[in-house]
């Protein structure tokens, strides 16, 4: 399978404090992998460094010829209510990921616009392509944003806790979208939610500072403390609920 990028020993400081240290981490094509790691652990800060929006105090990462940078890379970060707030529609939301893609302001073409309506009626937005983000659903408004990040077809699309944003009618909707983008790009994401991704990631990043690669969807609670990665397991079934470790 063809490389994406690698990093090789990164880590960063914020203050005296690492927050990533000697990182080594490897992406190949069509790779879905689950980022996931206690608050603070160093997830984003991941996402920011494959951006080239941080710079690591030591270490590096090298792309393959796949992606040349960030122009190759889709982004659709952590998403709050002031980011629908603009009286923009959703047509203007996706094409502006084609300026963010050209850095620079131009007039759009007929051709940016054709391929911004082709992905509004991919992600089942056509009805809603007029449409001001103020009136959309929590889980349309998360297709849009993700229709602004993949209109530049990249290799590498980096979705930070993008379920939540996502109401629960258009929970599975959503991640079904992933699955099939996954045929044509490679996906890392941030969760904190082990039981609804594991059906959908291949395999996971554990991130505490450092990073541990474990290279499968199953995943145990005692991997993850071995990881060093103390986060919950939620389970999705009949009767919602979480395992908990045991009290002493």
């Amino acid at each position: 399978m063809p490389q994406l990028f690698e990093m090789h020993s990164v880590s960063v400081t914020y203050g005296a404090g690492y927050v990533l240290r000697d990182v080594n981490f490897k992406v190949n094509e069509n790779d879905f992998i689950g980022v996931i790691g206690p608050n603070g652990g160093g997830k984003t800060t991941l996402l920011k460094v494959i951006l080239g929006q941080i710079k690591p105090v030591s270490g590096n990462i090298v792309f393959s010829s796949p992606v040349s940078g960030s122009n190759s890379i889709g982004y659709l970060p952590q998403m709050s209510t002031g980011d629908i707030n603009y009286p923009v529609t959703v047509t203007d939301v996706v094409l502006s990921g084609m300026m963010i893609r050209k850095k620079i302001i131009s007039r759009m073409s007929s051709s940016d616009k054709n391929k911004a309506a082709q992905i509004i009626e991919e992600l089942g937005l056509s009805a809603f392509a007029r449409t001001s983000l103020y009136e959309l659903s929590g889980g349309q408004l998360q297709r849009v944003f993700l229709g602004r990040a993949i209109i530049g077809d990249p290799k590498l699309l980096l979705l930070d806790e993008p379920g939540n944003f996502v109401d629960s009618n258009f929970e599975n909707d959503f991640y079904e979208k992933l699955r099939i983008l996954n045929r044509r790009m490679a996906i890392l994401m941030v969760s904190h939610d082990i039981g609804m991704i594991s059906s959908h990631v291949k395999s996971y990043a554990c991130v505490n500072i450092g990073l541990h690669y474990h290279p499968s969807s199953e995943i145990s609670n005692e991997q993850l403390l071995a990881y060093g990665c103390p986060v919950q397991l939620i389970t999705h079934g009949d009767v919602p609920h979480t395992v908990l470790k045991t009290h002493s």
